[in-house]
């Protein structure tokens, strides 16, 4: 009987031994997971943190691209009215040259002497009024934003 309790004392102990490594094993897989997930969760702060500044950035640019924009429109706008204005002084111009081109084709007794003169002072007025007027959509005034 002695001999019995000694094998089974040496089982328990043997049991005991493998459930204490077990434990061991046990917790050493936890730690080891558990630092899995903190290094699984700061990889993410980062990235988070990353793609936040990221963000930021993007927004910046699409900002400065819009008032670039805008500005570009505002530009293009006034060019167009610039446009509309020399294009109808233009047209003016060439009314005038064609109506003094009738006028000195059919009298060419009319640039006789005095003719030619009257016919400068009646149209230099006209002239003047068109090449000295301002273009009413200056750029500078179309960017008050």
């Amino acid at each position: 009987m002695f001999h019995s309790s000694g094998s089974s004392e040496d089982l328990q102990a043997a049991m005991d031994e493998k459930k204490r490594k077990r434990m061991i094993s046990n917790r050493e897989s936890a730690r080891r997971s558990r630092l899995r997930k903190q290094k699984h969760l700061d990889d993410l702060m980062a990235l988070a943190n990353q793609l936040r500044k990221e963000n930021s950035r993007v927004l910046a640019v699409l900002n400065l691209t819009t008032r670039h924009c805008a500005a570009a429109q505002a530009e293009n706008s006034v060019l167009k009215a610039q446009m509309m204005e020399l294009s109808s002084r233009l047209e003016s111009l060439n009314e005038m040259l064609d109506i003094f081109n009738v006028n000195s084709s059919s009298s060419s007794s009319f640039f006789m002497g005095d003719g030619l003169h009257a016919i400068d002072n009646s149209i230099s007025p006209l002239i003047q009024s068109y090449t000295t007027q301002p273009i009413m959509a200056a750029a500078e005034h179309m960017f008050h934003h």
